[in-house]
Parts: structure tokens; C-alpha cells; sequence
């Protein structure tokens, strides 16, 4: 029996193809993410110069300029380029582990469970602030805790996964309509928040939370990004190239839901920025890596759907409407593709 080998020469080649793509991708996309957060700052109801926003962004009091960028622009679009990126990164890790693009957080759960908590210490607790914060995060660690246990059986299958997780999320979100109709007028604006995911009034301060979960579990997604790759062979390819497929999924977990959750605490559940990051993503890089790419697609994508809905539509509305509004065709697809037998893609 005659074994054909690859070139490795031809292998190599086409390995650097790929890197300089993704490295390509990674530019022009982290470009455009700079441009969409300029513009947010420089253009709304009225153009500021570049200068006056420079002025402000280096310290100096600029009168008017001051409020309009430092006070209301900055902080959301702050807000918005952090928990994009988190939603992005976080949802194409779930993803990857379990092969299938319907494993998103907010498809299976992790984002309702965060808002249910958020909507109860609101409305039934009387909380408010840093607290509310605590009660979301904690939730979304404690749901996908949950679903992890209950799909996992000699290991975990991805399908059982997300069905598991899909009959949590609509249980989720039947308690948290219950509160809502419940709930006094004076909570209902606060806690619609976490219903449609918005970045209305946001402060400085919420995103330092964010940003430090960005840094702590971005960091861990990165080095694992590898293994991550490796994940996407299959569990019994990937062990057999030296991955421990338990430990890597774990800890994958706990930094992908740990981004989540501290992004849903600040902004409440952005609908379908997790789902279409990674997809966008992997048909924009071809084979190679898609957590970086991932990330900066769903800031791209928190930017714009916020700059639209408050500057291009004829009515304001939250970026969550607006992603939403983006995101629920493609599901539609998924879902039709898979009934048809083609499998998910």
C-alpha cells in the first residue's frame, strides 16, 4: 500500500496564507471598531470638531464640548466597544466548544438567567446600583452551572446542551415577564433595561467592571485559544493531540460565562451580538482563528446598532431592538437549514 504525504512545504505555505489573512482581518476589522467609536463621539445630533473631542478626551474643560462628549457620548460608547467585545468573545467560545452555532449564550439561557436576577433585585428587592450587578452576575454563573450539570452525562453533548439550555431560557423568561407585571411603575424603566439590553445613561464607572473582566478572562481565553482550535476536530481528535478536553472546557466556560455575565450587568442582555459574532467572524477569516476576530465584530456590532438606533432610525431605540431586529432572521435560517437536514453551519 503506496501512502501519499502532504508537501510539508505546501503545508507550510498555506499555514502563512491563513496567519496573514487572519492577521489582515484582525486589522481592517479592529480599524473599522475605531472609526465607529470616532464617529460616535464626533457625530450625533450635532457635529463636534475633532479637536474640541481630543481636547476633552486629553482633560481640558471645553465649555459645552465638556458634557456633550465627556459627560453623555464617551461613556456609552466606552460601554458599548467593552461589552460588545465581551458578548462577541464569550458567545464564539461557546461556539466553539460545542461545535454548533445555536450554543449561544443568549439562546441557551445565561443572559436570561442574569436578567431574571436583575429584574427580581430590582422589583421585588427594591435594590439599585453596584448591587443589581452582583445579583446578575451571580445568576449567570449559577445558570450555566446549572445547565452544565443537567446536560452532562459520561460528558457533555453539545445538542443536549443547548436543548437543555433552551427550556431554561424560556422558563427564565416566563418568570421574568411575571415580574414585570408586577412590578410598580417607577421600577418598569429600569428594569426594561434588562429585557432589551441598552447602554441608555451609561456612566464611566459601569465600565470598569466590564472592563476588568474583559482583561482577566479575555486573557484566559486567548492563551486557551489553541486548544479552543483544536476543540472544533472533535473531542477524541483533540485529546489524541494532547488537549484536556475536560479542563480546557472548563475553564473556557467559566471565562466565556464571566463575560457574559459582567456585560449583561451593565447593559442587560444586547439580543443576539453573542449568536452572530462568531458566525460574521468565521465567514470573514476563513480557517483560521476566530476569538479575536469574534470580539472585534461584536463591539462593531454593539457601535453600530447603537449609533443607528439613536441617530439614522426615525424613532430612538435601545441597541438591543436593533440587534435583535438583526440577529432573529438568522436564527430563522439556522433553524430552517437544520429541519432540512443540512446540519447547522
Amino acid at each position: 500500500m503506496t501512502f501519499i504525504s502532504a508537501d510539508p512545504g505546501a503545508v507550510a505555505l498555506q499555514r502563512r496564507r491563513a496567519s496573514r489573512r487572519t492577521s489582515l482581518t484582525i486589522a481592517l476589522l479592529a480599524g473599522l471598531t475605531a472609526a465607529l467609536f470616532v464617529i460616535t463621539l464626533v457625530v450625533g445630533q450635532t457635529v463636534t470638531p475633532i479637536d474640541e473631542v481630543l481636547a476633552v478626551l486629553l482633560g481640558d474643560e471645553v465649555p459645552g464640548t465638556g458634557f456633550l462628549v465627556g459627560t453623555l457620548r464617551l461613556p456609552r460608547a466606552v460601554l458599548s466597544l467593552l461589552v460588545g467585545t465581551s458578548f462577541g468573545l464569550g458567545g464564539v467560545t461557546f461556539q466553539i466548544m460545542l461545535r454548533n452555532p445555536l450554543a449561544s449564550p443568549d439562546i441557551i439561557g445565561i443572559s436570561s438567567g442574569a436578567s431574571v436576577a436583575a429584574v427580581f433585585a430590582i422589583v421585588v428587592l427594591a435594590l439599585n446600583g453596584p448591587i443589581v450587578s452582583v445579583f446578575a452576575v451571580t445568576a449567570g454563573l449559577a445558570i450555566a452551572l446549572l445547565i452544565y450539570a443537567l446536560s452532562f452525562r459520561d460528558g457533555v453533548v453539545g445538542s443536549r446542551l443547548i436543548l437543555i439550555g433552551i427550556g431554561v431560557a424560556s422558563m427564565l423568561q416566563s418568570a421574568t415577564a411575571y415580574i414585570l407585571s408586577i412590578a410598580p411603575a417607577w421600577s418598569l424603566q429600569e428594569s426594561i433595561r434588562w429585557i432589551t439590553g441598552s447602554v441608555n445613561g451609561a456612566r464611566l464607572e459601569q465600565a470598569l467592571p466590564v472592563a476588568a473582566a474583559l482583561l482577566v478572562f479575555g486573557t484566559i481565553l486567548i492563551r486557551l485559544s489553541r486548544d479552543l482550535a483544536l476543540l472544533r476536530l472533535g473531542e477524541d481528535a483533540a485529546s489524541a493531540l494532547g488537549v484536556r478536553v475536560e479542563l480546557t472546557r472548563i475553564l473556557a466556560i467559566v471565562a466565556a460565562v464571566g463575560l457574559i455575565a459582567f456585560a449583561t450587568a451593565a447593559t442587560g442582555p444586547i439580543a443576539f451580538v453573542a449568536f452572530l459574532s462568531g458566525p460574521i467572524a468565521a465567514r470573514i477569516v476563513g480557517p483560521g482563528s476566530v476569538l479575536v476576530p469574534a470580539a472585534l465584530v461584536g463591539a462593531i456590532l454593539v457601535l453600530a446598532g447603537d449609533y443607528a438606533g439613536q441617530q439614522l432610525l426615525p424613532s430612538r431605540y435601545p441597541v438591543g431592538v436593533v440587534t435583535g431586529a438583526l440577529g432573529a432572521p438568522y436564527l430563522i435560517y439556522l433553524l430552517i437549514r437544520s429541519n432540512r437536514g443540512k446540519g447547522m453551519a
